[in-house]
């Protein structure tokens, strides 16, 4: 059901943790299928130079924050902002039809956490 890259970042995700000095936070979920995610930056010069996750789901779910948390440290607000819940799909070498949801959660949930950060909000929590 899910290739091998899916697998390693499920089994061994990256980044996995609360950053206690986030400089954001954000969060999204699916009621459809109880997943949540939470993605915490830490931001200097508007670059995300470093980046963790919490997330509470499957293991698309899982795979899909780890991926996401990989494919953003290092890029600056607007690179970030650009990546979709397809890029995060493609990255891992996509996902299963059912469970494609999964990675519009991380996307969703890093977009949420820039746009709380540009708004001041930084650690306000949206769903």
């Amino acid at each position: 059901m899910y290739n091998e890259r899916v697998v390693e970042h499920f089994s061994n995700p990256r980044n996995v943790g609360e950053l206690p000095d986030a400089d954001a936070i954000g969060e999204n979920g699916s009621f459809k299928c109880g997943d949540t995610m939470k993605i915490y930056l830490k931001i200097k010069d508007d670059r995300i130079v470093d980046v963790r996750f919490l997330t509470f789901g499957c293991g698309a779910a899982i795979a899909s924050s780890s991926m996401l948390t990989e494919m953003v440290k290092g890029k600056t607000l607007d690179e970030a902002m650009e990546i979709t819940n397809q890029d995060v799909a493609d990255e891992l070498g996509g996902l299963p039809p059912l469970k494609l949801h999964c990675s519009n959660l991380a996307a969703d949930a890093l977009h949420n956490a820039i746009e709380n950060y540009r708004k001041g909000k930084g650690k306000i929590e949206t769903a």
